[in-house]
């Protein structure tokens, strides 16, 4: 009998050893923020950044059995996910691991030992050397155990529907590479969606615009117009995304946003197509995310409403106006309100017709979002830009951003917006009749900045800052020439100016060191032998100074 109670409690120690050592394991990854190659992350256990910021593990969306790992803000009662690793292959059962393979990869695998993720490189050179471990930006990076620099694949580079402070979207200028988010199926699927927002480059230079586009296509629903090293210059009230930033990594270039003006704020991709910005609230109540910004806020946000040289006024109805200059396209749909087809010119440019001799000019439009397509050029000031598009035929507007440049448009003027405030002057180039015509209407507020140009008595009938646009090409001819000529006479007697006071200065000069010689400054005094003897005392030792390697010097 005693030795079945020692039996009974020598198993009893052995199961409350194991059970301690069970709970310990999952205490320690439960609490710890990295995974070793001995270490196993279960369905039912979490990873949790040293902040206690972020949590890592799998989770199923609502209205769904199915398993994912994904990042979400530990601070988040909801779980509201940051970051998905199998978006495209979940899990069907709740047997999932997490764990550094033999192989040396990060991989996710199920009960039967079936890999439905790996982090997919190559090589590994010591794959018992390495370490996950998920930061305390949400970001869950792969590297060498004591040492935070050798990192190897970080989720960062790998962004799903989120953007999240210090993730970054964008790509390569040579291998055409792109980050960019995409969006989720559907509020229950975060499998890969149909939009996706990325980097656009524009002409290669340092001005890029983001864009949402059905992913695979070209197919825009919304973009925020050129970057020019402050802002994104489409986006009307544009201190709502402040935050934004541009980075240079030798051919590469990426946006990425700090949380300084927004604190614990995210940009969403969601599954309808719009680009959101979100707030958690840190109020006790609701304690929820609220909505700070949206790319689509306004029917005037989608992507090309009014059709080519038409534009978007929010405060109008119908929203939707005809550029000056121009008459809708199809009437009838116009109408109707489908805008689409865009609108036409009244009159053809004169620029276009070789009879004509006379020029187009150029109609100011305020606080405008500038259409889609710019091409970038370097300009210093608005008057440079100006020439620029009036001696290009093909130029059919042009506007002018001191961190841009200059932005030209050859093609159709698509996707405009007429703001409250914010926004560029755009320039439009139009038939010397239309501009007349325009600016006797004048009711687009977009043609408010016009109104010292309108036409007065017994003057041009041409806007103010395009007078000189109006003159016959002949006469335009002379002034060009005559110009050249004044300015030739001009450099020639200040070039002869220049020279006669320099000779001056240096006779000044002359005269103070050799006042013997006042007539002629420039000729050296000339002594003969027997002055120079008697002046030394027959070159006496007594009268030498010294000696040098020009000979003796006598006093």
């Amino acid at each position: 009998m005693i030795n079945l109670i020692r039996g009974m409690v020598n198993k009893f120690h052995l199961v409350l050893h194991f059970s301690l050592l069970l709970f310990h394991s999952c205490y320690a990854i439960d609490n710890s923020s990295t995974i070793t190659p001995t270490q196993t992350i279960t369905d039912s256990q979490t990873l949790t950044s040293f902040g206690r910021v972020f949590t890592l593990g799998f989770f199923s969306p609502p209205n769904s059995t199915h398993r994912y790992v994904g990042i979400w803000y530990e601070f988040d009662p909801r779980r509201t996910i940051v970051w998905v690793a199998n978006r495209d292959n979940p899990l069907k059962d709740s047997s999932g691991t997490l764990r550094i393979a033999g192989d040396g990869n990060l991989v996710i695998s199920d009960g039967r030992g079936v890999v439905f993720w790996t982090t997919n490189l190559s090589s590994i050179a010591t794959p018992n050397n390495s370490v996950a471990e998920l930061l305390d930006t949400g970001n869950l990076v792969f590297r060498r155990v004591n040492d935070d620099s050798r990192v190897v694949w970080q989720s960062f580079d790998h962004p799903t529907h989120t953007l999240i402070p210090g993730m970054k979207i964008g790509g390569s200028r040579v291998t055409g590479e792109k980050i960019e988010l995409t969006s989720w199926k559907s509020e229950s699927d975060p499998s890969t969606g149909i939009f996706t927002a990325g980097l656009e480059l524009l002409d290669d230079n340092n001005n890029p615009q983001l864009v949402v586009q059905r992913n695979g296509s070209k197919f825009r629903l919304w973009r925020s117009g050129p970057w020019n090293n402050v802002v994104f210059i489409g986006i009307a009230e544009m201190s709502s995304a402040e935050a934004f930033y541009l980075i240079h990594e030798d051919e590469n270039m990426y946006i990425t946003f700090k949380d300084t003006y927004v604190r614990n704020a995210r940009f969403v991709l969601d599954h309808h197509g719009a680009f959101l910005g979100k707030q958690w609230d840190l109020d006790p109540q609701p304690n929820d995310w609220y909505e700070f910004w949206s790319s689509q806020s306004h029917t005037c946000d989608t992507y090309g409403l009014c059709g080519p040289f038409g534009s978007c006024i929010p405060s109008d109805s119908p929203i939707c106006s005809c550029l000056p200059g121009f008459r809708p396209k199809f009437e009838g749909e116009w109408r109707k309100g489908n805008w689409s087809g865009g609108c036409v010119r009244i009159t053809e440019l004169e620029c276009q017709n070789s009879s004509s001799d006379t020029d187009d000019g150029f109609i100011k439009l305020g606080s405008m979002k500038v259409p889609d397509y710019a091409s970038l050029s370097f300009a210093i000031e608005t008057e440079v830009c100006e020439m620029i598009c009036l001696k290009n035929c093909l130029c059919l507007a042009y506007s002018y951003d001191s961190g841009i440049g200059c932005m030209t448009w050859g093609e159709s003027l698509v996707d405009m917006q007429n703001f409250t405030r914010s926004g560029k002057d755009l320039y439009v180039r139009l038939a010397r009749s239309d501009i007349d015509l325009a600016l006797k209407n004048n009711t687009d507020p977009a043609l408010k900045d016009n109104t010292d140009t309108a036409p007065k008595k017994n003057q041009d009938t041409a806007p103010k800052h395009n007078t000189s646009h109006g003159l016959s090409k002949n006469a335009r001819l002379e002034i060009l020439i005559i110009a050249v000529l004044l300015g030739t006479l001009a450099i020639s007697i200040c070039t002869k100016l220049f020279w006669k006071w320099l000779a001056k200065q240096r006779g000044k000069v002359a005269s103070s060191v050799q006042e013997e010689t006042p007539d002629d400054p420039d000729q050296v005094k000339v002594f003969k032998f027997q002055e120079l003897a008697t002046a030394t005392n027959n070159f006496r030792a007594a009268n030498m100074l010294g000696q040098g390697g020009f000979g003796q010097v006598y006093k």
